[in-house]
């Protein structure tokens, strides 16, 4: 079919979305979750640190003493 209505068809264009002002509350609320999230990654951190400090607990092995 040669014509107009062969081939494929062009898809429809959707219309630009347009840049979404934030009012106080939107600014408060990602401003919170910014903190939030600092404040899980420092707590992170600091466990962190304290479980390097610390000697393995389990490590499976039996220890051996030099003695026969």
């Amino acid at each position: 079919m040669s014509g107009p209505e062969g081939g494929k068809k062009e898809p429809l264009k959707q219309p630009k979305k347009q840049a979404k002002e934030m009012d106080d509350e939107d600014k408060a609320f990602k401003w919170k979750q910014k903190e939030e999230q600092k404040e899980e990654k420092k707590k992170l951190k600091e466990l962190k640190a304290k479980a390097t400090g610390k000697d393995p607990l389990a490590t499976g092995r039996i220890k051996k003493s030099g003695k026969k």
